[in-house]
């Protein structure tokens, strides 16, 4: 049984678990994020972290929350704990009171049929923060 919670990223041994599950999850094809800004979760399965996700104030669209990252061990893919981390993130970006959550992917067809499945949209911001093949996603939530 699979429980995820929202975790305080200030806390050292909090920060040391995503980190860890960051470099399993994205070796080193994406730059480490600030643990302690914005909000975190942490999923498990009994003890075990097995998955994570976190959301920051978007610096690219107003009233909004940035998506900023998701990453589950493979060996506990095809469970649904991508699109249930997606679901607790829409829930604090409710309660912060943003009215959408964004977020972009590129070159992942897994994450794509993910934020799909989750009812996001695509949408060209009016300035794009990343790569020219990247995809941008919007859900709106208020």
């Amino acid at each position: 049984m699979y429980r995820i919670r929202e975790v305080d990223g200030h806390d050292d041994e909090i920060a040391d678990t995503l980190l860890e599950l960051h470099r399993l999850t994205f070796l080193d094809c994406a730059p480490i994020p600030k643990f302690d800004h914005g909000h975190w979760w942490l999923a498990r399965d009994e003890t075990e972290p097995v998955g994570f996700a976190g959301v920051v104030p978007s610096t690219h669209v107003s009233n909004a929350g940035y998506f900023c990252r998701v990453g589950v061990l493979r060996k506990h893919w095809g469970r649904r704990l991508q699109l249930r981390l997606m679901g607790a993130v829409e829930g604090r970006a409710r309660l912060n009171g943003w009215c959408s959550v964004i977020s972009d992917t590129t070159d992942n067809l897994s994450s794509a049929n993910n934020f799909i499945s989750a009812g996001y949209r695509l949408f060209q911001p009016p300035v794009p923060w990343a790569w020219p093949n990247t995809l941008y996603w919007r859900k709106l939530i208020g």
